[in-house]
């Protein structure tokens, strides 16, 4: 795997909206954060845009991207938020100028697309909060991710959970929104997760549509080959008006009911306020005892 460059005070980062629409005032308040931090901040020209339900059209949205890949002072691309639309964008950016020059992204949900295809391409991505959410951010979520900007390691312990089963892995980080990585079954996008270290999270999903996307995973192979298995914040989950009944904590231990590897529910990350930073591509050690559960990368 590639490793972008760490940054240092007066490096420059760009803010692009790939997705949906957002609205200025968020930029703005990520611009000053990140200003404050000593760095130079550069803002797309569509970044404030709104076209239907997107910043600007797909085109629109892949020039921002380009501008900020092709750039010769960016050394970070922050996304703005997610929603829904950068996977429109897969055809429509040169991203071999991407290795060319190699640099962060980040960014989460929706933006878990430009992290599957960070690993096909061989370069580190970090699955990181996003402006849209930083006046809620935890300090320690904020903090990771200038962590994964200025190459320190990231160090994670949270409490253990009744339904965590414990074990020792070591291997490469994927993962992130459990939807995307559902849409990416299949497709040259989806990761390798050959002894991985796979972390998910979701928001406003159906139960059963959780269960649905956890059985594709499992018929697909994906619980026979990972090495541990990390369960971030699953927000605002809906049952049908005749209800399942199903917890996340059920169907994740039904779907996982062979295997051995490590697993740890309720994981800083995900559509919550603490949501920290994963770098998707690098190694980490992860840990679940019976009084805690241990993230090291």
């Amino acid at each position: 795997m590639i490793f972008p460059p760490k940054l240092v005070p007066g490096d420059t980062i760009a803010l692009v909206s790939p997705a949906k629409a957002i609205d200025a005032s968020y930029i703005d308040f990520a611009k000053a954060y990140f200003e404050k931090q000593g760095f130079v901040v550069l803002v797309s020209p569509n970044a404030s845009g709104e076209f239907r339900y997107f910043s600007g059209t797909d085109q629109q949205r892949a020039n921002d991207l380009q501008w900020a890949i092709d750039h010769p002072d960016v050394k970070a691309i922050v996304c703005n938020r997610g929603g829904y639309g950068a996977i429109r964008l897969f055809d429509l950016v040169n991203w071999a100028n991407l290795l060319r020059e190699p640099k962060w992204i980040l960014g989460f949900s929706d933006i878990t697309n430009f992290n599957c295809l960070g690993l096909k391409l061989g370069i580190e991505t970090a699955h990181t909060t996003m402006p849209l959410n930083f006046r809620e951010n935890s300090p320690e979520a904020l903090e990771s991710l200038l962590h994964v900007l200025n190459g320190t390691e990231n160090e994670y312990t949270w409490q253990a959970h009744p339904a965590n089963k414990p074990g020792i892995a070591t291997g490469t980080v994927v993962g992130g929104n459990l939807s995307i990585l559902y849409s990416l079954l299949g497709t040259p996008y989806s990761p390798d997760y050959e002894h991985a270290i796979l972390f998910i999270e979701d928001i406003g999903e159906q139960i059963y549509h959780i269960d649905r996307m956890l059985n594709a995973f499992k018929l697909a192979g994906v619980f026979d080959r990972i090495s541990g298995l990390i369960i971030g914040g699953m927000t605002d989950l809906k049952d049908t008006a005749t209800a399942t009944e199903w917890t996340i904590e059920e169907l994740i231990s039904e779907h996982t009911r062979f295997r051995s590897f490590p697993i740890a529910f309720q994981a800083p990350v995900g559509h919550i306020p603490d949501n920290r930073a994963f770098i998707c591509g690098r190694k980490a050690t992860f840990t679940v005892t019976e009084n805690q559960a241990y993230f090291l990368q």
